[in-house]
């Protein structure tokens, strides 16, 4: 089969479609015929060797694809060859096959696109993952997203809305943040205009949110302590910002209860993958095959142009996610 490649580490350069031998389905795992895949920020990260694989995977980039089942491995049933589906990967993903198991699988909904079911898994399930099992949000409670119009933003925006919450956003444009809006955000802040902590107060009558979704890291960590209300959470999914925090205020966190949560998805045992997998589907897959909920695509590039999609997403103008069509 053709595969995108690292043969180095580095530049958008490096990423070169070779030839390398197809994988076969272990028993339990299905070989599905890759028809898109989508970029993340760990694929980024891999690709300049700052990211490794877990232990066992594939070094090949790409955390999730939609396509059709080509062959099914020993043991499982309930899945045919040409099945339309679905799935987070540890990887192996920028390929023209590749092995998952059968309880990793998600059915593609008939109303939608290879490209739209390519875009869901990480970014629904990153999300889902974060605000229900960690951020244990209820019906009433206030999100503020930051990064609203990234992949994970624009899923978590919708979630919220689903679960009966509220999400306001910060995100780097004006455009950026209307966008947000039409996806159910209530209100929106664009980070060029300084620190959100006056815009959160204001949006919730200085009480403060009661989760907050972090991307950033230690540049936002003062302020998302400052806006969260008491028992508030505050979950760092990323520290594209950087890593390192000073002067921090321990009392704070002790006298508002507050928790400072780090999580990972793709670090996680493939036990706790396929019970987040199913727990979204009865969460959200009525939701997701009636159109009510749907993953907000920016663009799609051929899998070639695989370099310029990579450069593009480092730029930060992307509103949603970003797929690679896999011929």
């Amino acid at each position: 089969m053709l595969a995108i490649t690292t043969p180095s580490f580095g530049a958008p350069e490096v990423l070169t479609i070779a030839e390398v031998e197809t994988p076969r389905p272990m028993p339990g795992e299905v070989l599905v015929r890759v028809r898109a895949t989508a970029l993340n920020r760990a694929d980024l990260l891999q690709r300049r060797g700052l990211y490794p694989p877990p232990k066992g995977a594939t070094d090949i980039l790409g955390l999730e694809m939609a396509g059709e089942v080509a062959e099914v491995g020993e043991g499982v049933g309930g899945v045919a060859n040409g099945d339309r589906v679905m799935a987070l990967l540890p990887g192996g993903g920028y390929a023209q096959y590749v092995p998952v198991p059968a309880g990793m699988l998600m059915k593609l909904p008939d109303s939608m696109t290879f490209a739209q079911g390519a875009a869901i898994p990480e970014a629904f399930l990153t999300a889902y993952l974060n605000l229900f099992p960690i951020g244990r949000l209820s019906p009433g409670e206030t999100v503020l997203v930051h990064a609203g119009a990234s992949g994970v933003g624009t899923s978590a925006i919708q979630l919220i809305r689903l679960a009966g919450a509220r999400s306001i956003v910060t995100a780097g444009s004006e455009s950026k943040i209307e966008r947000c809006l039409a996806l159910g955000a209530e209100a929106g802040w664009n980070y060029h205009d300084g620190s959100f902590r006056s815009f959160v107060e204001e949006q919730t009558a200085g009480e403060g949110v009661n989760v907050i979704f972090d991307f950033i890291g230690a540049p936002y960590f003062a302020d998302n302590l400052a806006s969260l209300a008491v028992d508030g959470r505050l979950i760092i999914i990323g520290t594209m910002g950087g890593t390192q925090v000073e002067d921090i205020n321990l009392g704070m966190l002790l006298s508002r209860r507050l928790e400072v949560i780090g999580t990972a998805l793709r670090s996680r045992s493939l036990a706790t993958k396929i019970e987040l997998t199913a727990a979204f589907q009865t969460f959200a897959g009525d939701a997701l095959a009636r159109g009510e909920i749907a993953p907000v695509i920016d663009s799609v590039f051929d899998w070639k142009d695989v370099q310029e999609a990579h450069r593009y997403m480092e730029s930060n103008k992307n509103v949603g996610k970003i797929v690679l069509a896999v011929d």
